[in-house]
């Protein structure tokens, strides 16, 4: 996009007069002339729904989008004033002829083909909002980070919406009033996975619905046959080819804190202190990760402990239930954070870092309420599209991809160690060097003809 954006080239327009006949230019990305962002989407359907649905609702016009799944084109072709929507089952075809009158992206489908069309989104100057997990892989993450860097005019975000809440916030405002003290450890615990893992690659093969574009979805990831209800459309996430696991599902909202209040960069080691099993076809069902972070001028290193999914007994992996809990005869939610610092604990409940306290209760009464540090969002989505109309600053987008690439790449580290099966250290840089063969695991080079149509990093 030229250096003279949409939005002020209308301002001047507006300045010349009503009278005045403007020879519109062809610098000018998008259709219409007017202020509304177009917009196109990669998937449409599933989690796609929420973006598609705020789009719409703040007046974005979308132009073209790829859903592989036809019985779902209606989430834009449904929607009024967007029926002439070009639609493709291929999200090549949406760069391919649309990418020059594009603003934004959205891209919301399975782990596996994020990464492309967000760095040919990038690459093209094209805003860029990617659902999380970011990427599949480490190195798919920091080859965003990377992009972001150098296309310093594309605004960008990932898709976790609790980093807009209040909640890390406030828990970041206890911890610099002193509230525990120096962070030690965080343990980290959920309810998924939800969908079947710890099995093996199944066996045979169904047609594929004539509504359905196999190739397309398969994308990047190495070609198998279709299963029935197997993959498409969601118990995909169990499958180490396509998806991330626990992990990949719902660290990047239950570990947002932990990045957002340390700024961690990347761990020094990741171990898999449990595993159920050992990784097949489908993550196991169940493992314990653990990290360790470099200390900084500002704080000491830290700890942090990842729980998710059952043992061998069916059992939640999760930590033992603190003292301070005891003492006020409450129990662990089934998902949170337990931060643990050196003169005190607090308590986290549920995904999204919504509910912060110290514990035990009458150390909460004590303490109060810390004095606010911290501006707060306008909201997740909000805070994106301010930013791509020129209202805010570029990094007014919070969970842009300087933030959210760092964290996607720890976070796959911790998949990454399960595969290798051992633990591994890394250079501040996030490169392995306790065993250089396994950075080969950290990236997997795409399926001929699906990797991005432009990379510029």
């Amino acid at each position: 996009m030229s250096d003279i954006t949409r939005r002020q080239f209308v301002k001047g327009a507006v300045a010349v007069g009503a009278a005045s006949t403007i020879s519109f230019p062809r610098l000018i990305r998008a259709q219409g002339l007017n202020e509304k962002l177009q917009v196109g989407f990669i998937a449409v359907g599933g989690r796609a729904e929420a973006h598609t649905g705020f789009c719409h609702k703040a007046g974005l016009q979308c132009i073209a989008f790829a859903e592989v799944d036809q019985t779902r084109w209606n989430g834009v072709l449904g929607q009024k004033g967007w029926e002439q929507a070009a639609g493709y089952t291929d999200w090549r075809k949406v760069f391919e002829n649309h990418g020059k009158k594009l603003d934004v992206a959205f891209v919301a489908t399975p782990d596996h083909t994020h990464f492309a069309p967000s760095m040919t989104a990038v690459s093209m100057g094209i805003h860029c909002y990617t659902e999380k997990p970011l990427t599949w892989s480490v190195r798919e993450a920091q080859l965003l980070a990377a992009a972001y860097a150098k296309n310093p005019k594309v605004v960008t975000q990932q898709g976790n919406q609790g980093h807009a809440g209040n909640g890390w916030r406030l828990a970041y405002e206890y911890i610099k009033a002193g509230a525990v003290g120096d962070i030690k450890e965080f343990h980290t615990w959920t309810n998924r996975p939800i969908w079947p893992q710890g099995g093996d690659r199944p066996e045979g093969s169904d047609p594929v619905p004539a509504t359905l574009d196999w190739e397309a979805w398969i994308g990047a990831a190495p070609m198998r046959p279709y299963k029935k209800e197997v993959y498409h459309a969601f118990n995909w996430r169990g499958f180490v080819d396509f998806g991330s696991g626990a992990l990949g599902d719902m660290a990047c909202h239950t570990t947002d804190g932990i990045y957002s209040i340390m700024k961690p960069g990347y761990a020094a080691t990741a171990e898999p202190f449990i595993m159920s099993g050992p990784v097949k076809d489908q993550w196991p069902a169940g493992m314990v990760v653990k990290s360790t972070y470099r200390a900084t001028a500002d704080r000491p290193g830290f700890k942090t402990f990842w729980y998710e999914g059952v043992d061998g007994n069916k059992r939640p992996f999760m930590p033992d239930i603190p003292e301070e809990l005891e003492a006020d005869g409450r129990q662990l939610p089934r998902t949170g954070n337990l931060i643990i610092g050196t003169k005190g604990k607090m308590l986290v409940i549920g995904d999204y870092w919504e509910t912060p306290q110290i514990i035990p209760e009458k150390r909460r009464k004590e303490f109060g309420k810390p004095p606010q540090l911290l501006e707060r969002s306008p909201g997740h989505h909000e805070e994106f599209i301010m930013a791509c109309k020129g209202e805010k600053p570029r990094e007014f987008s919070q969970s842009n991809y300087s933030y959210s690439g760092p964290m996607a790449a720890n976070i796959q580290l911790g998949n990454l160690c399960a595969r290798a099966g051992k633990k591994l250290e890394l250079d501040e840089a996030g490169k392995i060097v306790s065993d250089p063969k396994i950075n080969d695991l950290a990236w997997r080079e795409p399926r001929q003809g699906w990797g991005p149509l432009e990379m510029k990093v």
